[in-house]
C-alpha cells in the first residue's frame, strides 16, 4: 500500500539493496512525462481515456440480478429507436447544410456575374472578395469564441474518440451548432474546403447527445435514458452517427458504413454493422424525400448540385468504356496520384505546424490568419481567369448552338456573348458543381490544357493552405476536386496515346489522389461508385486505389494520422511497432504507484485524491483481511468520489457487517458516468475532521476482476490486449510471489512511442523500424541513378 513519503523512501532503499534483476521494475522506471494535453479543434485541452471495461463488483451484480425482462427489451428497443432518430436528424441537418451552401454561394456568384456582364469589374471583385472575407471571418469568429472544438474537419477527433480518447466539449450542443453554421459560412466563402469531414463530426455530435443518458438541466431524467450512461454504448452511437454523417455528405449509405469501419473504428462487431446500416438507410431515405421536394422548385436555388452526387451513368454510356491496352495508363495514374498524395500530406503537415504557432497566439492572430487566406484565395480565384482564353459555348445534343447552360454551369466572366471562360467556370462555382463539370463525359474539348494546369496547381496549393484556419472545414471534397483536375490534365497530356474519355480519367484521378492522401481503399471505392452511379468503373477504381495506397504508404502516413500526431491525440494503432516485441511491460511501467487497503482511512483516501491525478487505484487486502498481501481489484476515482459524498463510513477498520444492504444505500445510477463537462472533483467534497478519521470499506465498489498481465509479457502483446479490449488501465503483476502483488499500472500514454523511446533511446537507432522511404535514402537512390545514367551515356 502506498502511504506517506518517508515510507516510500524506506521502500526505495530496500529496493536499491537488492540485485538489479530482483528489484521492482517500477522503481527502475522513470515517471511518464508524456503530455496529456492535445489540440482539440483549434484549442489545447486536457484529454483523458475512455473506459470500455465492464466493472464487476457487488453493486453491479445486484443491479443485473434485479433487472426484469422488460428492462432488457426496453434497452434493445431504445437502441434501435436512437438509431432511427440519429438517421432522421442527420439527414435533416445534411439537407439544411447543402441547401444553405447552395443558396448563399449561388446568390454571391449571381451578383458577381451580373456585375461582370455590366463591365463593373472592380465592383464585382470587391463584392466577391468582401463576401468571402465576411463569411470566413464569421465562421472563424464563432469557432474561436464559442466552441474551438468545432474547428477543422472533426474526423481526427472522432477517430481518436472511437480509439478511446476523450476530450472536453468535442460532442457538446455548442460544438454541434457552431459546426453546422460555421461550415456553411466557410464552404460558401469560396475557401477550398468541403462539407464531408464536418458532416461526420456533426453526425457524431448528434449521436453523442443521445448517448448522454438524459439531462438534469433540461429535465430529461427518465430512468430508461440512463441505460446509455456508459462509454461502451456511447461509443457505438458515435460510430453510427459518424457513418450517418458520411451518408449525408455523399448520399452513399453503404460507403458511410464502410468509411466508419475502415477509417474511424477501433472496435467492430456484427450487431453494430446492422444498426449502422439501418441508420444510413434512414439518412438516404430522408435525403431522397427532401430532394424530391426541392424538385418542385420550392427550395430556391437548391437543385441537383446541392448534394455531392455526380451521376455519369446516363450520359454518353458508350464513352464509359475501356480496354486492356488502357491498363498502363491506369497504373500511371495510380502511381502519380500516390506521389502527389504523399507530397500533399508532407506539405500539409508542415503548414499546419506553422498555423498552430500562429493560432496559439490568440483569437486576433487566428482571425488575421483567416483573413489573409481569404484575401489570397479571392485574389487568385478572381484574377487567374483573366489569363484564360474565351471559348465558344459547347453544343449539347438536342440543344441550340452556343448554349452554355446546355451541358453544365459555365461562366461567361469577361468573355463576349455565347462564349465562356473555362477557368472561371471552375473557380467561380461551388466545389460540387466544379467536380460535376470535370466528371462529365463527352467534354474532352471543353477545357484548355493551360486552364487545367492552372486550376490543378491552385487547387493543390489552396487545399493545403485553407485547412488550418480556425473554421469548420473538410478535406475530402477538395481532394476529390484536385484529383479530378489532375486526372483531366493527365488525359490531355496523353492525347492520342489513350482512348479513355477525359471524364472517366478524372474519376480515376480522384480515386488515386484519395488513395494517396487518405490511404483508404474499400470505403473510398464504394463511395465513388455511389457518387458516380456507374458500376463499370469498379475494376479500374480498385486497381488505382490499391496502387496509390501501396506506393504512398512507403513515404508517410495518411493525412488523418498525421493530423492526429500534430494534435497530440494518443491514438493507438492496430499493429504493434516491431521494437515493442523487444520490451517487456515492466520496462515501461511508471511510478509512483498509489494503492489502497480494502478498508481504508477516509483521510488517506482524500489525501491521495488531492495529491494525484490518477483515475484508478489498486485495492490490496493485507492482514487481518488476508493472510498475505493480495490484489483484490481496482477502484475508480469517480467511484471513490461518490463514496465520499455519500459518507457511508465506519468508525473502525473493519468491513461492512453482513446485514449491510448496498442496494438500500446506493443505486447503480449513482455511479453512472456524468455528462459532457460535468465531472465531479475532490474539491466538491467537504468532510469534517471526525469524518476524516473514519474508515470506508472499498470491497463492494471495487472491480474484483480487472485485466492483469505479468511483468514479463512483451509490450507488443500487452498493447494488442489493451487496444482490442478497450481498456483504460492494465494492472501489471509480478512474476515472483515474494513481492508486492502489484508492480504498476499501464495506461494509454505508456504505449506511446514518445514515452517508450524516451525511456529507451537506443531503440531510435534500431533497425527494427517500419518499412518506409526516408529522405536520405531517396536522395541517395536518385543520386546513384543519375550517376549510372551518366556513365551509361
Amino acid at each position: 500500500m502506498a502511504s506517506t513519503a518517508p515510507r516510500e523512501d524506506i521502500v526505495m532503499e530496500d529496493e536499491e539493496q537488492r540485485p538489479p534483476l530482483a528489484r521492482a521494475l517500477l522503481h527502475r522506471s522513470a515517471t511518464n512525462n508524456i503530455s496529456q494535453v492535445a489540440m482539440v479543434g483549434s484549442k489545447a485541452c486536457p484529454i483523458e481515456s475512455l473506459d470500455y471495461e465492464i466493472i464487476e463488483n457487488d453493486l453491479f451484480d445486484q443491479n443485473w440480478r434485479t433487472r426484469a425482462k422488460a428492462d432488457q427489451v426496453r434497452y434493445v428497443v431504445l437502441k434501435w429507436t436512437f438509431c432511427f432518430a440519429i438517421g432522421i436528424l442527420t439527414g435533416v441537418v445534411g439537407f439544411l447544410i447543402n441547401l444553405a451552401v447552395e443558396n448563399v454561394a449561388s446568390l454571391k456568384h449571381s451578383a458577381v456575374s451580373t456585375l461582370m456582364e455590366s463591365s463593373s469589374y472592380w465592383t464585382a471583385f470587391f463584392v466577391f472578395a468582401g463576401t468571402n472575407l465576411a463569411l470566413l471571418l464569421f465562421a472563424s469568429a464563432i469557432t474561436a469564441s464559442i466552441s474551438p472544438a468545432a474547428g477543422g474537419s472533426g474526423i481526427p477527433e472522432v477517430k481518436a474518440y472511437l480509439n478511446g480518447v476523450d476530450a472536453p466539449n468535442i460532442f457538446s450542443l455548442k460544438t454541434l451548432a457552431v459546426k453546422v453554421i460555421g461550415n456553411i459560412a466557410a464552404v460558401s466563402s469560396s475557401l477550398h474546403v468541403g462539407k464531408a469531414g464536418p458532416m461526420v463530426h456533426t453526425g457524431a455530435c448528434i449521436a453523442a447527445i443521445f448517448g448522454q443518458g438524459g439531462s438534469r438541466k433540461y429535465g430529461l431524467t427518465w430512468r430508461w435514458l440512463r441505460y446509455f450512461k456508459n462509454d461502451r454504448d456511447c461509443r457505438d452511437l458515435v460510430t453510427i452517427g459518424a457513418g450517418a454523417g458520411v451518408t449525408a455528405a455523399f448520399r452513399a449509405p453503404v460507403g458511410g458504413v464502410l468509411f466508419a469501419l475502415e477509417s474511424l473504428c477501433s472496435w467492430w462487431r456484427s450487431a453494430l454493422l446492422w444498426r449502422s446500416f439501418f441508420t444510413t438507410a434512414v439518412v438516404a431515405v430522408v435525403l431522397r424525400l427532401f430532394i424530391d421536394l426541392c424538385g418542385t422548385g420550392s427550395c430556391g436555388m437548391f437543385g441537383k448540385g446541392g448534394l455531392v452526387m455526380y451521376d455519369v451513368s446516363t450520359l454518353f454510356d458508350d464513352l464509359m468504356t475501356y480496354h486492356l491496352k488502357d491498363i498502363p495508363t491506369v497504373i500511371l495514374i495510380g502511381v502519380i496520384g500516390a506521389l502527389l498524395g504523399a507530397l500533399y500530406n508532407f506539405l500539409m503537415k508542415n503548414v499546419l505546424r506553422i498555423y498552430n504557432i500562429i493560432n496559439e497566439r490568440g483569437r486576433v492572430h487566428q482571425l488575421l490568419l483567416a483573413a489573409a487566406v481569404s484575401i489570397l484565395t479571392s485574389c487568385c480565384l478572381f484574377g487567374l481567369p483573366w489569363f484564360a482564353p474565351c471559348r465558344p459555348c459547347p453544343t449539347a445534343p438536342g440543344a441550340p448552338n452556343g448554349s452554355c447552360g446546355s451541358l453544365n454551369r459555365f461562366r461567361q466572366f469577361h468573355c463576349p456573348p455565347d462564349h465562356y471562360n473555362d477557368l472561371a467556370s471552375l473557380f467561380l462555382n461551388i466545389n460540387d458543381d466544379a467536380i460535376r463539370n470535370l466528371y462529365t463525359t463527352g467534354t474532352n474539348d471543353v477545357y484548355h490544357p493551360g486552364s487545367m494546369l492552372a486550376f490543378f496547381i491552385a487547387s493543390y496549393i489552396f487545399g493545403i493552405l485553407s485547412y488550418g484556419v480556425v473554421a469548420p472545414s473538410g478535406l475530402f471534397v477538395p481532394i476529390i476536386l484536385t484529383g479530378a483536375t489532375y486526372g483531366r490534365l493527365v488525359a490531355m497530356l496523353l492525347g492520342n496515346h489513350s482512348d479513355l474519355d477525359h471524364g472517366l480519367v478524372a474519376i480515376l484521378g480522384s480515386a488515386s489522389f484519395l488513395g494517396g492522401t487518405l490511404r483508404m481503399t474499400v470505403s473510398v471505392c464504394v463511395i465513388i461508385l455511389e457518387l458516380t452511379n456507374n458500376l463499370l468503373l469498379l475494376p479500374l477504381i480498385m486497381l488505382v486505389l490499391l496502387i496509390s495506397k501501396t506506393v504512398a504508404d512507403s513515404f508517410n502516413s495518411s493525412i488523418y494520422d498525421l493530423i492526429l500526431q500534430l494534435k497530440g491525440l494518443p491514438h493507438l494503432d492496430g499493429h504493434a511497432e516491431p521494437y515493442t516485441r523487444q520490451l517487456a511491460v515492466g520496462d515501461v511501467v511508471t511510478g509512483p504507484l498509489r494503492s489502497f487497503n480494502g478498508v481504508e482511512k477516509v483521510g488517506h483516501v482524500v489525501h491521495i485524491l488531492r495529491t494525484t491525478g490518477h483515475h484508478a487505484f489498486p485495492v490490496i487486502d493485507e492482514p487481518p483481511f488476508a493472510t498475505a498481501p493480495v490484489l483484490y481489484g481496482l477502484v475508480l476515482r469517480a467511484h471513490l468520489l461518490v463514496l465520499l459524498k455519500k459518507r457511508e463510513f465506519l468508525p473502525a477498520q473493519e468491513r461492512y457487517p453482513k446485514e449491510y444492504s448496498i442496494e438500500a444505500r446506493f443505486e447503480a445510477q449513482d455511479f453512472d458516468k456524468r455528462g459532457s463537462g460535468k465531472q465531479d472533483t475532490i474539491d466538491d467534497v467537504e468532510l469534517s475532521v471526525e469524518e476524516m478519521e473514519m474508515y470506508v470499506d472499498l470491497h463492494p465498489f471495487t472491480n474484483a476482476s480487472p485485466y492483469t498481465v505479468v511483468e514479463t509479457m512483451s509490450l507488443a502483446k500487452a498493447l494488442i490486449l489493451f487496444r482490442e479490449v478497450g481498456l483504460r488501465h492494465l494492472l501489471v503483476v509480478p512474476k515472483a510471489c515474494d513481492r508486492s502483488p502489484v508492480v504498476g499500472i499501464l495506461t494509454r500514454h505508456d504505449f506511446m512511442p514518445e514515452h517508450i523511446l524516451g525511456l529507451h533511446p537506443v531503440l531510435l537507432g534500431s533497425r527494427w523500424k517500419r518499412l518506409r522511404w526516408q529522405k536520405g535514402a531517396v536522395t541517395k537512390y536518385f543520386r546513384s541513378l543519375i550517376v549510372s545514367l551518366a556513365n551509361t551515356g
